[in-house]
């Protein structure tokens, strides 16, 4: 296996060989960087989480080196500062006790440039894991980086045979909340249950917490205000919701293009608005 290269760091918290672990995954979450996957797959690790026939792998595409810093870690070389980040993402696969965790360590850069590694990687993994239920960055997000690996996970996935391809693969949320999607495109996805587990997992990641990004409060409160204000009729479905886009349509249909695809949701979404401001006004 090419990922499994002497420089990418593999982690199995249970001790098991990282090819058996990994045949066993059911859901699987490729994102950039460390902290990202527990941030936007929440909902799948809670549902593996103790459960010997679901298994949750987490990838993490980046070396995380050029995060916001606090003072104590400014001094660090960006070795150090990746090696701390690698060393956060272990405790959060063995907390939330992962199938397995793989960091393959590109840089940002790299990752930008759109080159064919990554490709040759993500394709690898996906092929070899199967899983049923695949996480990804929306393709919406404004962060760019995880825009970049979105599009590399995009071409792996419509090099798979139809056969291969994961029954459910979600773009969630990070960079920008997905509220604004047309009601019958929006999946709500349950991140109420376990609270205590989903707060260990963001409180892992001390270097960015500390350094004055509070992911572990503003995931919290998004998902608890996704549930709250999901439906001004009913009552809160759950403690916290995901919000996320079905991505299947652009890896089943490879001439549609993800510009196209994005225009569709948000003239759906300006179709939406005009028509719930019409009926009180025509």
């Amino acid at each position: 296996m090419n990922f499994l290269r002497a420089n990418v760091d593999w982690f199995v918290p249970d001790g098991k060989p990282i090819l058996d672990a990994l045949s066993r995954c059911t859901h699987l979450c490729i994102a950039a960087h460390q902290d990202d996957v527990e941030i936007l797959a929440y909902p799948g690790i809670s549902s593996c989480y103790n459960r010997p026939d679901e298994w949750f792998t987490g990838i993490v595409v980046t070396d995380g080196a050029g995060s916001i810093r606090e003072k104590q870690h400014q001094n660090l070389s960006s070795e150090e500062y990746s090696a701390l980040r690698r060393t956060e993402q272990r405790k959060a696969a063995d907390i939330g006790r992962y199938g397995a965790a793989i960091q393959l360590g590109f840089s940002t850069n790299s990752v930008k440039k759109q080159t064919g590694t990554l490709y040759d990687d993500l394709l690898e993994i996906i092929h070899f894991t199967q899983p049923h239920t695949l996480y990804l960055h929306s393709p919406a997000d404004r962060h760019q980086t995880h825009v970049a690996v979105f599009l590399h996970c995009l071409k792996a996935l419509r090099e798979l045979s139809v056969n291969l391809i994961p029954q459910q693969i979600y773009g969630c949320e990070v960079w920008g909340s997905l509220d604004w999607l047309p009601r019958h495109r929006r999946i709500g996805l349950n991140s109420g249950d376990r609270p205590a587990l989903a707060a260990q997992l963001l409180n892992v990641f001390s270097s960015q917490i500390a350094g004055g990004k509070r992911y572990d409060l503003g995931t919290i409160g998004r998902r608890q205000a996704n549930a709250t204000f999901s439906d001004p009729y009913a009552p809160d479905p759950s403690s916290g919701i995901t919000w996320a886009m079905d991505l299947l349509p652009l890896v089943k249909q490879p001439d549609l293009s993800v510009e196209t695809f994005l225009q569709e949701l948000t003239d759906e979404f300006s179709a939406e608005l005009r028509t719930r401001v019409h009926q009180f006004t025509s």
